[in-house]
């Protein structure tokens, strides 16, 4: 016996008031549509719900056997609604932030401080994305926010603030035969094989190969790097060398593989990104407590 929800709700104003005037307009419908429904669901049930005459209306046994199922179930679809909005709201106040290493430099343990005491309901959740996903999960919407390096694939699709500008050191096996030195001109790196992140990186893939520096000379791809564990497997492999931030340097430099500073590149910029289209309070709200965060 199917019932909608409705119709429950119908019966058990008529019920509660033994009036369809008086249910009609607690109900904000006609009286004749009530009335209708009413007898839909009593063709439905296959018994008199009401007894009706000119001046007065009761409950058969059969409505007075109905109304107390009825009230529990409005009761519990009532609960049930509750419970589903909340977890909609739940799941509204999460805020995904996409990050491909991590940012370190203390920023996150910073920011989410800041950001909690201003939301002390949302649900900051961190999302480690391949290096495949320069704008890590921005592009996709798998990410609300996300710190990436600069510059941004698709680049007008997006707003960003610069949260660490940092010197690019070059990261090399211990063996190499530059590893002695204590710094290292750039000119002297051009005929060395490079590790390049994936194609899809766009431009930030150019970037770390530092295309902007070999004046038109091609760059040399040893391999080809997603993550931090593919980078250091590959510099111990001699498969090549890679520049890299000063403050991700502790992701690669141990077991065999050292940093040198290197003249002759620019320094990069870490920025906290976020879709130009997006101004949900949350993601405003993550970046004011990043602004804040790290104000000099």
């Amino acid at each position: 016996m199917d019932v909608h929800g409705r119709d429950l709700r119908y019966f058990v104003a008529v019920a509660d008031r033994l009036s369809f005037t008086a249910a009609a307009e607690a109900l904000y419908i006609s009286q004749p549509a009530l009335s209708k429904q009413i007898r839909r669901l009593e063709s439905h049930l296959g018994a008199a719900l009401f007894a009706r005459d000119s001046r007065s209306v009761a409950l058969t046994p059969v409505g007075a056997a109905l109304l107390p199922h009825a009230l529990r179930l409005l009761a519990t679809w009532d609960a049930a609604e509750v419970a589903v909005e909340s977890a909609k709201a739940a799941e509204q106040a999460a805020l995904t932030i996409g990050i491909s290493t991590s940012p370190g430099r203390g920023i996150l343990p910073a920011v989410r401080s800041r950001f909690t005491t201003a939301f002390p309901h949302a649900k900051p959740v961190l999302r480690l994305v391949g290096w495949h996903d320069p704008t890590a999960g921005l592009a996709d919407g798998a990410s609300d926010v996300a710190f990436v390096w600069l510059p941004l694939l698709d680049s007008d699709r997006y707003r960003w603030m610069v949260v660490a500008t940092e010197p690019r050191l070059v990261a090399l096996p211990r063996s190499h035969h530059l590893a002695a030195r204590d710094r290292i001109e750039f000119a002297d790196l051009l005929d060395e094989p490079f590790l390049a992140l994936p194609r899809s990186a766009g431009p930030l893939r150019d970037y770390w190969l530092a295309v902007d520096e070999r004046a038109g000379r091609p760059a040399i791809i040893g391999a080809e790097v997603s993550s931090t564990e593919e980078t250091y497997e590959a510099l111990v492999n001699l498969d090549g060398i890679v520049l890299l931030a000063a403050g991700n340097a502790a992701l690669v430099a141990h077991d065999g593989v050292v940093t040198r500073p290197v003249a002759g590149v620019s320094p990069c910029e870490l920025a906290l990104a976020w879709r130009r289209d997006d101004n949900r309070p949350l993601v405003r709200g993550y970046v004011e407590a990043c602004l804040l965060a790290t104000a000099r």
